[in-house]
């Protein structure tokens, strides 16, 4: 008799059992080659997720949400890889009498394993991740936020697993829906409701005892299968859709899998303090995924130039001072977008002077609100010797936990720091503070950040925006670009409407990544003038005019633009006029 199918949200792991006993059926009765195939589950899961408009159904997991999410169900978990902690061996498969049984996809074993012969040996990377460091509230909004409620909501789970089959032909036994003598699952089986303290308060969902979390460093321990390490670097932004496991009481009953290896590794990641994400599919995920998209945006010129030209009239209502707006724009918009041999072609970090301790109390903040509004991920330093002495970094290799201490640098691409440099006052520098002073003009010069592995050490290549505000121009970090900031008034930026931030940050996220070349036409035009701007000022020299260059390109992808034109050549020169004016 047909019953119900598997659900692919609350009961992921049944969907797993059936597709391997079907997998094990065909191939012979002997899983061995099963360690190098997820004999069809990740296309299943992919075609209920992406093809079936699955994915907006499945929680995503939250600090607020990790109470209230069921265990051993579908969630998303968006975050940085923080530290790469190796692989570990566990028992993938295993004979129970006459029948195989997996233990992929999860922390503990379905049935008791004994000493049986007939065990698969199988291997699987730990990624440990969070919350990308510098997120921005609004990246959260624009999530979803899904919590999946399906265990108070009969007619949206009938909903749910009317769209998530595994197959039309196969039965739900309720003994799938959770591991067995679990007791979350013998409450269920007995029909005992959860008692209060496993409740979350006005929402009526099952309750994980978790403790609190703090928002701006999320943890979870995330569990890959099957994909090459190329696919998977330190500091990338992924979302992982997997099987969540939590446990807070781990002596439970359950059948643990006595046999996994390397777990020294796990030193101060207790399973009741970190959660775990058994991955099933992931994407690596960038700026302009983590942002609004209306149905209507579309990358039309017309519209460009006027989310550009709302943009910058915003900016200058921020610093009120114009120039300085339209600079700010194009290092909005800058991003490393290829390396040659040391340089790295494409950023454009930008140095504002002049702001004194009234100025900075206005025009900081001011500043910081405008760069938190308008990308995901931001941070701002107070530069001070204090600072620069006692602050790790720089991330460093602790062998005594195996892992990587993370430092104020280590962060995704697209960051954007603001420094502050007018708390800086004299004071001497220890060993501490001259390293970590050349550790950040090395990321602003050569977008390259040192790690720190105790026995060697190795640059990482980073991308990153670099903002300073200082009094004067700043020695400690030459940027690319240094303006005198010149305000001539401070007007109200008033109440921003969600759909014009949308807007901006779309338009930000959408044309920074534009390709863009300079024809033949145009580079004779280039050359030119810039011989004869060597001619009239000698000191001129190679890291002006590839500012020059710089400068040109990110003026014609704000407009839209994927070729540089005359016009907006000499915007660039006009703005370079300007700012010499000012310098002088």
């Amino acid at each position: 008799m047909v019953g119900r199918p598997y659900d692919c949200l609350a009961n992921p792991l049944g969907a797993v059992r059936f597709t391997f006993e079907k997998a094990v059926s065909t191939a012979g009765s002997d899983p061995s080659s099963f360690d190098r195939n997820d004999w069809g589950v990740a296309d299943l899961f992919r075609d209920f997720l992406f093809d079936n408009d699955g994915l907006n159904q499945v929680p995503m997991l939250t600090p607020s949400t990790v109470k209230c999410v069921q265990p051993n169900s579908l969630v998303r978990f968006r975050g940085m890889i923080q530290d790469m902690l190796g692989n570990e061996f566990y028992v993938g498969a295993y004979k129970n009498k006459d029948t195989w049984n997996t233990n992929k996809f999860t922390d503990v074993s379905q049935f008791p394993m004994g000493t049986s012969p007939d065990t698969r040996i199988w291997e699987r990377r730990l990624l440990y991740c969070v919350t990308v460091p510098g997120q921005n509230s609004w990246v959260d909004a624009t999530s979803d936020g899904l919590v999946n409620t399906y265990a108070t909501s009969a007619s949206r789970e009938k909903r749910q697993r009317d769209t998530c089959s595994v197959s039309d032909e196969v039965e739900m036994q309720d003994a799938n829906n959770e591991i067995p003598n679990s007791p979350s699952a013998k409450k269920m089986r007995e029909g005992e409701s959860l008692p209060p303290e496993n409740m979350t308060e006005g929402t009526g969902c099952g309750m994980i005892m978790a403790p609190d979390f703090d928002g701006n460093n999320f943890p979870c321990l995330v569990k890959i299968y099957d994909t090459p390490e190329s696919d998977l670097k330190l500091n990338d932004v992924f979302e992982f859709i997997g099987v969540l496991t939590f446990d807070t009481d781990v002596n439970n009953g359950e059948h643990e899998l006595e046999n996994c290896f390397d777990q020294e590794e796990l030193v101060n990641l207790p399973p009741s303090k970190v959660p775990r994400l058994h991955c099933l599919v992931h994407r690596k995920l960038s700026p302009n995924d983590l942002i609004f998209k209306s149905p209507t945006m579309e990358p039309k010129h017309h519209m460009i130039k006027e989310i550009r030209q709302s943009l910058v009239q915003h900016l200058t209502v921020v610093l009120g001072d114009n120039l300085a707006a339209n600079f700010m724009l194009l290092h909005l918009l800058s991003k490393v977008h290829v390396r040659v041999d040391s340089i790295a072609v494409g950023k454009l970090s930008l140095n504002l002077t002049g702001f004194d301790k009234s100025s900075i109390s206005v025009f900081g903040n001011r500043i910081n609100d405008a760069v938190k509004n308008l990308l995901p991920f931001s941070q701002c330093i107070p530069l001070t010797v204090e600072f620069l002495n006692t602050a790790s970094l720089a991330p460093v290799k602790d062998y005594q936990t195996n892992r990587l201490v993370p430092g104020v640098l280590q962060c995704a691409e697209g960051s954007h720091f603001t420094i502050d440099e007018t708390q800086l006052q004299s004071g001497t520098l220890n060993s501490n503070g001259v390293e970590n002073t050349r550790l950040l003009k090395d990321l602003m010069e050569f977008q390259k950040l040192e790690y720190d592995f105790k026995y060697y050490k190795m640059k990482m290549d980073a991308d990153v925006q670099i903002l300073i505000l200082s009094e004067g121009k700043s020695n400690i970090l030459p940027a690319d670009i240094v303006i005198p900031f010149q305000p001539s008034s401070v007007g109200s930026t008033g109440t921003l409407d969600e759909q014009t931030l949308n807007a901006w940050r779309w338009y930000l996220a959408t044309v920074r990544s534009l390709p863009h070349t300079i024809g033949a036409d145009m580079q004779k035009v280039v050359e030119d003038d810039m011989v004869a701007a060597r001619q009239v000022d000698r000191s001129l020299g190679t890291e002006d005019f590839n500012r020059w260059l710089t400068m040109g390109r990110l003026m014609g992808v704000s407009y839209g633009e994927t070729c540089l034109s005359h016009e907006h050549w000499q915007m660039v020169k006009e703005m370079e006029r300007l700012r010499k004016e000012r310098l002088n």
